[in-house]
Formats: C-alpha cells, sequence, structure tokens
C-alpha cells in the first residue's frame, strides 16, 4: 500500500502541487509539516441515521474494525462522531453521544497510529474523547460564541477543525444565503483564528473546513469548491469534505450509490488548488484518485 507517497517523489520540492507557503499542523503528539502528500481523513460514524451507512458500525467492535479498515487502505486521520449533523438530523445529549463514541476511542487510542479526531461540537464530549487518546476536535459548531471548547483545545494542544456553518443543522438548509460565500467564509476564518488564538489555540493547531454542504445551496458548494486556493492564503491546512453529499445527487440527479466518482473528482480538483485534507467515506478509492492527482501534477512543468 502506498501510504506516504515517496515511492512517487511526491514528498519533495518546496512547491509541492502549489501549496503556498510551509504550513506545520500540530495535533498533541502528531506533527504534519506541509508541502506533503495530502492527509485522507477515514469516517467512521457511531450513529443510527448517517447518511452514508446508516447505523452499520453503531456496535463499538464493529465501528472499531470499520477504523482498522480505513487505517490500512491509507487513512491518516480517523474521525469519529456520534451524532449525525445531515441536514434535519435531530439532535443527541451529550450521555448518549457519550456512550456511542467513548468505547470506539478509547479501543482505537491502544491500536492506532494515526491521530484520532472526534467530531462532536460539545465541550463534554471532547474533553472525555481528548482524555481517552483522540488527539483532534473536529468542530461543525466553530459559529459558536461560546468558548469554552476553544478552551479545553488551547489546554490540550489538539488539533482543530474550525468548520464554517450557516446556522445547525436542523435549519441549516432551509434557504441558506450569502452576498458572496466566498468572502463570507474567508473572513469567518480570518475572525476564528483571531478568536482561537485569543484562547490560547497556536494556530498550528487549526485546520479550516468551509462546510461544504452546511447552510449551502449546490451553486455556494460549487463556489466553495472553485475557489478552494483562496483560504489556502491563510496559511493553514484545508479540508474538504464532499463525500457522497446530497449537492452531488442534486445537481447530477444520482443517488448515494451513484455519487462517488463525483466526490473524487472534487477530492482531486481540490488537492490540485493545494488543499492538503480530503475527509471521506471511500478511503481507498479516496487515496489511489488523490495519489494520482499528486503524481500528474508533481511532473507538471510551469
Amino acid at each position: 500500500m502506498l501510504r506516504d507517497g515517496k515511492r512517487l517523489g511526491l514528498s519533495e520540492g518546496p512547491g509541492f502541487l502549489g501549496a503556498i507557503g510551509n504550513v506545520k499542523l500540530r495535533a498533541r503528539q502528531f506533527e504534519f509539516i506541509f508541502p506533503r502528500p495530502a492527509l485522507v481523513m477515514g469516517i467512521v460514524n457511531v450513529t443510527p441515521d448517517s447518511f452514508f451507512d446508516g447505523g452499520r458500525f453503531l456496535d463499538a467492535p464493529a465501528a472499531v474494525a470499520h477504523a482498522l479498515r480505513l487505517v490500512e487502505q491509507g487513512a491518516e486521520i480517523i474521525d469519529v462522531g456520534g451524532e449525525s449533523t445531515r441536514p434535519g438530523a435531530l439532535p443527541v445529549d451529550e450521555a448518549e453521544e457519550l456512550r456511542r463514541v467513548m468505547p470506539v476511542i478509547e479501543r482505537l487510542a491502544g491500536q492506532v497510529k494515526v491521530p484520532i479526531s472526534i467530531d462532536t461540537g460539545k465541550t463534554g464530549v471532547a474533553q472525555a474523547a481528548l482524555a481517552a487518546g483522540a488527539s483532534i476536535v473536529n468542530d461543525v459548531a466553530a459559529n459558536r460564541a461560546d468558548a469554552a471548547l476553544w478552551r479545553l483545545v488551547a489546554k490540550a494542544r489538539a488539533g482543530y477543525v474550525c468548520m464554517h456553518m450557516q446556522g445547525t443543522p436542523q435549519n441549516m438548509q432551509a434557504n441558506p444565503a450569502y452576498a458572496d460565500v466566498v468572502r463570507e467564509v474567508g473572513e469567518f476564518f480570518s475572525e476564528r483564528i483571531r478568536r482561537l488564538s485569543d484562547c490560547g489555540v497556536s494556530p498550528e493547531q487549526v485546520i479550516l473546513d468551509p462546510g461544504i454542504g452546511f447552510g449551502k445551496t449546490v451553486e455556494h458548494n460549487l463556489q466553495l469548491l472553485g475557489a478552494a486556493r483562496s483560504f489556502t492564503r491563510l496559511e493553514r491546512p484545508v479540508l474538504i469534505g464532499v463525500s457522497r453529499k446530497s449537492f452531488i445527487g442534486k445537481l447530477l440527479g444520482v443517488k448515494l450509490a451513484g455519487r462517488l466518482p463525483a466526490a473524487l473528482a472534487c477530492a482531486c480538483l481540490a488537492v490540485a488548488a493545494g488543499v492538503q485534507v480530503i475527509r471521506a467515506h471511500d478511503v481507498a478509492e479516496t487515496v489511489q484518485a488523490v495519489r494520482m492527482t499528486e503524481a500528474i501534477l508533481a511532473e507538471r512543468k510551469e
């Protein structure tokens, strides 16, 4: 399995894939220095109502086995979530979310040598996950006003995915509206980086996620994907998650099972634009597509 890209010469050169400057990501004991091959974040949904896997991994042993398969397929981050954030999903209370994710994180922490990310907007869940061995907080609710989670991230020296969302999962797709979605998401990132710094979170801990599908129309999503390079100028790793999302179905008229090719196209174009992290359900296919994209770009003559 090609994991680090070295066989294709993918880790060489200051201008690798057109990345802007040298960017460092620190997440507790883990450190990644870009330019380097893009990281693929494998998704483990420990929920009964995930739009993609529909509860197949609600049982902790099944979720752990799935995570181990994703690592074998090339995932360099494992993202564990216990609350669905698909449009219209019902919220889950903290006790239930902890019941779902903690057995998975506790078992994985002793078995994998890649960072474990906890996909949550709850401070209590993030705190328990970090104590059990997680290294990154993937925060879909980075639009919050309360700073408690940010202070926790600072204290733990954890990585932090700052995701843009307009509204909440319950109402975000009701009527998303922007004057200029690319400009507004960029301004959100700049403002959040400042607020995170005020709470003690180093910029080197922060990953930026424009939140494809989170309070955006099909057109908004396409505009953000087309402008992905603009977000790399904030000198933080950028994460894109498009894995089989509903906007693909709306645009192309394909059901969930048929959306993988379009998701791979988005991932490849994002990597070509300098995006450093791709969040995906289909890890083996995504790794292969991304590595091929990188191999071609590494040979491109400017």
